[in-house]
C-alpha cells in the first residue's frame, strides 16, 4: 500500500474509494463512522458502495493488464444508474459532465470517470499488481507502464520473490 500522491481531478475520489479496503490487513474504513462520513454515506449504503468499490478495482486491474481478483458486477452496469448532465459555464462557454444529483456517491464517481475519459487520464489510474495489495495508484511513469503502487514496497517484494525463485 503506497502513500503516492493523489490522482488528478475527480480521479482522486475514485482512488480514495478503492483504497478504503486494505487487502493485506482486511481493514475497511467503510466500517467506521469516520470512513463513511468521508464519502457522505449512511451505514445502509455501505453494501452497494462496496460493490462499486470492487467493480472499480476490477477496472483498475484491467488498466494494469490484470484480471479481476474475483467476479464483480461490471462497472458499466453500476454507472448506468448514475445520470449525468452537461453543464455549460455562462462566463466562458466551457462544458462539462456533472452528476444530475450531486449527492449520491455513484453519481460523483460516474462524473469523475467521465471527466477522466475526456482528459485522457482514466487508464492511468491502476490497481497494484501485487495480489496482497491491489491498492489504487495513479501511474505517472512516462510510458504508463507502472505495475506497483510502490516500487519500494510491492515492487521490491516482487523482485525479491523472483530473485529467490531463480536461486532455488
Amino acid at each position: 500500500m503506497s502513500e503516492r500522491s493523489p490522482a488528478p481531478g475527480g480521479l482522486d475520489l475514485v482512488q480514495s474509494l478503492v483504497n478504503t479496503l486494505d487487502i493485506e490487513t482486511g481493514g475497511d474504513s467503510l466500517d467506521t463512522p469516520q470512513g463513511r462520513a468521508r464519502f457522505g454515506l449512511t451505514e445502509d449504503e455501505v453494501p452497494a458502495v462496496r460493490e462499486l468499490r470492487e467493480s472499480l478495482r476490477a477496472a483498475l486491474l484491467a488498466h494494469a493488464g490484470h484480471p479481476p481478483h474475483r467476479a464483480v458486477t461490471p462497472l458499466g452496469e453500476l454507472l448506468a444508474g448514475a445520470p449525468l448532465v452537461v453543464t455549460v459555464d455562462a462566463a466562458d462557454g466551457s462544458a462539462a459532465l456533472a452528476p444530475a444529483d450531486a449527492g449520491p456517491l455513484l453519481s460523483r464517481v460516474a462524473a469523475a470517470v467521465a471527466e477522466a475519459l475526456v482528459a485522457g487520464t482514466w487508464t492511468r489510474l491502476k490497481a497494484c499488481e501485487a495480489a496482497d495489495c491491489h491498492w489504487a495508484y495513479y501511474d505517472r511513469s512516462p510510458a504508463g507502464r507502472g505495475r506497483w503502487c510502490s516500487m519500494q514496497v510491492c515492487g521490491a517484494r516482487a523482485k525479491m520473490r523472483r530473485y529467490r525463485a531463480k536461486g532455488a
